[in-house]
């Protein structure tokens, strides 16, 4: 069973996700902060983090920096709700696997998990 990491400040963007992925057979664990989500990281590995690009306490490019250098294998999907071309060419350079925009819907939420194992090989 592949595990997801959700990092989002928004409580409702937390849930959302994982209505949208328990019924598809993931493990799902949830962070209100990018500190929260680095203490899961350090202590469970992970498939996929969905990763809010605005956060209070540490901004989703410094926690994608940090997952880039400190866990490798592991794929970042980037969900803002500010998106700019700049900030998701910016993601995407930085190694992030895809770029989503709140508000989006299950589907296009599991399309793009989907996807990201797909461009790694690990297909569903």
């Amino acid at each position: 069973m592949k595990k997801i990491l959700v990092i989002d400040d928004e409580a409702i963007v937390r849930i959302s996700c994982e209505r949208a992925l328990l019924p598809e057979g993931y493990e799902i664990r949830l962070a209100a902060s990018g500190k929260e989500g680095i203490k899961f990281l350090e202590k469970e590995s992970f498939s996929l983090v969905l990763l809010d690009l605005k956060m209070p306490d540490m901004d989703g490019i410094e926690v994608l920096n940090k997952i880039n250098a400190t866990w490798p294998d592991t794929k970042v999907v980037m969900i803002t709700g500010y998106s700019t071309v700049e900030t998701a060419v910016q993601a995407l350079r930085l190694g992030a696997y895809n770029f989503i925009e709140k508000p989006f819907t299950p589907d296009t939420l599991l399309a793009a998990v989907k996807e990201s194992f797909k461009k790694s090989g690990e297909i569903k």
